[in-house]
């Protein structure tokens, strides 16, 4: 089928046996590929008796339809797994080169199972998998593996790997790809599932065609509108991800100081603007990109010294930095380069960091814990030496790998109220009291507090998408038809994870009529613009369907005490988001329960009646691999 291999390669490390799974091309029109096939595939593997780190759980890589073709940023992919750090259904994105490659093996995705008893390394070469001894590599960082697997397979090589933090089972180790230019599947932990199951890396090398229903057509209309992205997206090619600190400084919507305060009085010194004019070297792209907002940096000396490397990306520089009241760019750029070696999430590194230091200022915890560290806001020191001690599990690290719900109860006293959570999983850099339909997105996304699962942060305050029935940007305090605006938007961030492309390219005007047209000269179907984003509300509830088997409900759709109970001023003023009365909205708009459950009815509207029973009725039931 264009677009597709229909092929997904399960590698079983207990027994070293390989066998290829048949998609059913109604499977791949239902859910479409990445994250929606992944969510499906991980339903049939797994019952709610799963452990994350037994030998059961899955740990699923996949492509999608764009992926391998000259769709818009579309060499990406997407992990997915019942994650060890919350628990429920697990996903996360990286770009780079990876993706491509494994799609042009021949296969539209793969599902690794079991545990070797040994580190392993798995080689896949257009279709031919290979598992090797992988002792020589065990303990190596990211950067290392990298550049020797291109050594002994050459430049083409892509290597997706964990470091030491994925080896010693941090909760939310990432899996990293592309070594130096690091781009990462990063959030809930696929690289702490990756470590227990003794895999050290995946080296992927395809020379497939992907095959396209109209590949003229499709080179017409990216030609067509690649002037247009290149145009509207030059600010993130100048500056990055970080490019719009100032205003986001300004609105209230960048974290500080564990979100307690309402503007950062080092910012200037850490936005992207500023990266330009003192650490940056050059910017790199994705694969498929013609935005190139990747940043390489250099700090030529002194004691955050680092060589040509990956930059930080706002959400590290927000969270290792302002969020712990570091205003050095050098050391927040130092500090995205070790989680990068480790395999550590920034994020929830982050978050982590600045609840330790919250922690040690109420007296919570000290020296005794740290190993010697003072951990005081402000002190960059402190940050990259506890990165160090999270990653190698030492001292209170042992403690913060776990994540920060165990975290909290372990540090004991009121360490629960500021922790910074959502089902597990560590808030992202924007807060919901400047932009309100975030803390719906975070409530009820579906891997715990995510932006990315609505991505609706720039279209409450700054954008529109009139096909998306937005023609002017949403009043970021109001509360009346955020409920709409965030499944809309959830349904269609959902379609993207499936296809899969990145995000950015909305900014581009690649939204919801470009996509469709794009899927559609691929793959050769003519979907509608109604059935495409049905597709998107399919995958969603699916996905939630999964987290009710694992016991989410309406109990766990909720915010931290602090977002909805302190104003934090400075721009978003004494604003906090009416939670409760979004989420009536919400679950009336989607067709849940008042628990938060989808309906039968809702349900079996959307094709899903299987996965309602498996969620509802047995949570037991596993359906190994049972697709078409």
């Amino acid at each position: 089928m264009r677009g597709y291999f229909l092929k997904v390669g399960e590698i079983d490390l207990t027994d070293s046996k390989v066998r290829v799974l048949d998609i059913d091309e109604q499977d791949a029109k239902s859910f479409i590929g990445g994250s929606g096939l992944g969510a499906a595939l991980l339903f049939h593997y797994t019952s709610s008796k799963t452990d994350p780190l037994g030998e059961e759980n899955p740990l699923i890589f996949m492509t999608g339809p764009f992926t391998g073709t000259k769709a818009f940023s579309s060499d990406r992919y997407e992990v997915i797994t019942k994650s060890p750090l919350t628990g429920i259904y697990a996903e996360a994105n990286s770009g780079g080169h990876w993706g491509e490659s494994l799609k042009r093996c021949g296969f539209d995705g793969i599902v690794i199972i079991g545990k070797a008893e040994k580190p392993v390394h798995i080689i896949i070469r257009d279709g031919e998998v290979e598992i090797r001894e992988a002792g020589h590599l065990w303990g190596k960082d990211t950067w290392e593996v990298d550049e020797l697997m291109k050594r002994e397979f050459g430049e083409k090589a892509c290597t997706a790997s964990i470091g030491k933090a994925g080896e010693n089972l941090v909760k939310f180790a990432s899996i990293m790809n592309d070594g130096r230019h690091g781009r990462t599947a990063a959030r809930a932990g696929g690289g702490c599932v990756m470590g227990s199951k003794k895999l050290k890396a995946i080296t992927v090398l395809g020379t497939k065609k992907v095959a396209v229903h109209d590949e003229g057509a499709l080179s017409a209309f990216i030609k067509e509108m690649a002037p247009s992205v290149r145009k509207t997206t030059e600010e993130l090619r100048k500056y990055g991800t970080a490019c719009g600190i100032e205003y986001l400084d300004k609105i209230g919507d960048f974290p500080v100081k564990n979100w307690l305060l309402g503007n950062f009085v080092d910012m200037k010194k850490v936005t992207g603007q500023y990266m330009a004019e003192t650490i940056l070297v050059d910017n790199y792209n994705c694969g498929r990109c013609i935005i190139g907002c990747g940043r390489t940096v250099e700090v030529k000396d002194g004691k955050y010294r680092m060589e040509n490397s990956a930059g930080p990306e706002y959400e590290t520089i927000a969270i290792l930095g302002s969020n712990c009241m570091v205003g050095n760019i050098e050391a927040i750029a130092k500090g995205n380069e070790l989680c990068n070696r480790y395999g550590l999430d920034t994020i929830s590194t982050g978050s982590l960091i600045a609840f330790c230091m919250e922690a040690y200022a109420k007296g919570l915890i000290t020296k005794e814990d740290t190993g010697g560290l003072v951990m005081r806001f402000g002190d960059p020191d402190s940050m990259i030496g506890m990165i160090h001690k999270i990653a190698r599990r030492e001292d209170i690290g042992r403690v913060l790998g776990e994540g920060i719900v165990q975290a909290s109860r372990e540090i004991g006293g009121n360490s629960i109220e500021f922790a910074m959570q959502v089902k597990g999983l560590d808030f992202p850099a924007h807060d919901p009291r400047a932009r309100v339909a975030l803390g719906l997105s975070y409530a009820t996304s579906n891997r715990g507090a995510c932006h990315l699962q609505s991505f609706t942060a720039d279209w409450e305050a700054g954008t529109s998408m009139p096909d998306l029935g937005y023609p002017e940007t949403m009043d970021r305090f109001k509360t009346e038809g955020k409920a709409k605006f965030v499944i809309d938007f959830q349904n269609l961030m959902s379609i993207m994870d499936s296809l899969v492309c990145c995000k950015f390219v909305l900014f581009g005007g690649v939204t919801v009529e470009p996509l469709l047209r794009i899927l559609n000269i691929i793959t050769g179907w003519e979907l509608t613009k109604d059935e495409f984003l049905e597709s998107g509300e399919r995958i969603f509830n699916l996905k939630r369907l999964y987290n009710i088997r694992e016991g989410i409900s309406r109990k766990d759709d909720i915010l931290p005490p602090r977002i909805l109970n302190n104003p934090r001023g400075g721009g978003s003023g004494d604003n906090i988001p009416l939670l409760n009365v979004m989420l009536r909205d919400y679950y009336r708009e989607r067709g849940w329960d008042e628990f938060g459950i989808p309906t039968k009815g809702t349900s079996r509207k959307l094709g899903l009646n299987k996965y309602y029973a498996f969620a509802v009725e047995d949570k037991s039931i596993s359906r190994k691999a049972d697709l078409g």
